[in-house]
């Protein structure tokens, strides 16, 4: 379909490059962004008051980050759920949460976000996306534990994000063969229904990566292979479409101050020229504002209590 792109003003935040940058995530509490990368096994954080990005090295591939209660970060990496204290020394502190059991051993999680009431949600995918296997599945994870497969079938589960009531989830597959996003209900203790097509992608520019809900509802997708932010209102339909100066987009998250301003992760092509807007920018984080306020991050909590 043709698409009518704003082309808004883009500012590179940090002079670090991803290999496959995901999961930005703004913490209120500190002022600070924080973002992984995949396959560079890093986490990072950015203070914009000083320009200045840290980095802590990871064991394992780590695909999403959400911020605890108790301080850190829940996230997924390759075995399971993982406890992440970064360390004023630069070491990083990991315990896992909860160990995962994969249909392949080639398997790691990969999008994830902390839902409206403290629990802890994550896609499974195998490593090579090439191989097209549609064996990854959606977990919870909440005070009982990780749950079984809620959503199975699934080749690269994205896009995670919630309503900003909490009733519902949105879940995408970037996946070539998929390229579809949905939506669920969900109740109150974290069971999902009414699965529906939410957004047909094939029908627009790009494949659905990773996503923000705004403070007005709409839902906004990087649509990787596009260079491109897509919003779509609470009823599927596209409303606006922004540029990027980078060709694959991986995540955005809603940050700064008044929560006004957007980011956007980035990954570097694994084949030469795939990135065809400015391969210099391929793999950095992005900022931008886009006229619209987001909504803070809830943290995990360890206990929930009963709905």
């Amino acid at each position: 379909m043709s698409v009518a792109f704003e082309t808004p003003s883009v500012e590179v935040v940090s002079a670090v490059r991803s290999r496959v940058g995901e999961s930005p995530l703004w913490s209120v509490a500190e002022r600070a962004l924080w973002w992984v990368d995949i396959d560079g096994r890093l986490l990072h954080r950015l203070d914009p008051a000083t320009a200045e990005t840290t980095s802590w090295p990871v064991a394992e591939r780590i695909g999403c980050i959400g911020l605890h209660r108790d301080g850190g970060f829940v996230a997924g990496l390759e075995t399971g759920i993982f406890r992440l204290e970064p360390q004023a020394d630069g070491r990083l502190v990991a315990g896992r949460l909860a160990r995962v059991v994969h249909p392949r051993d080639d398997m790691r999680f990969n999008d994830g976000r902390v839902d409206r009431s403290g629990r802890f949600w994550s896609a499974t995918m195998v490593r090579d996306t090439s191989l097209g296997a549609a064996v990854g599945a959606l977990y919870r994870f909440d005070a009982r534990g990780l749950s079984a497969p809620l959503v199975p079938g699934l080749a690269t589960g994205n896009g995670l994000a919630f309503s900003p009531d909490g009733r519902i989830l949105y879940l995408s597959d970037s996946h070539p063969s998929v390229q579809k996003i949905w939506s669920f209900d969900l109740a109150a203790d974290g069971a999902l229904a009414n699965r529906r097509v939410f957004v047909d992608m094939a029908e627009h520019p790009g494949r659905p990566d990773g996503a923000a809900v705004d403070a007005d509802g709409c839902y906004w997708t990087c649509a990787t292979d596009a260079g491109a932010l897509l919003r779509f209102t609470p009823q599927g339909r596209l409303d606006r479409a922004l540029k990027l100066p980078v060709m694959k987009p991986t995540m955005c998250a809603f940050g700064g101050a008044a929560l006004d301003e957007l980011y956007v992760a980035s990954l570097i092509p694994a084949r030469p020229g795939d990135d065809g807007y400015d391969p210099a920018l391929a793999g950095a984080v992005l900022r931008l504002s886009p006229g619209v306020r987001g909504l803070a991050e809830r943290p995990f909590e360890p206990a929930l209590p009963a709905p």
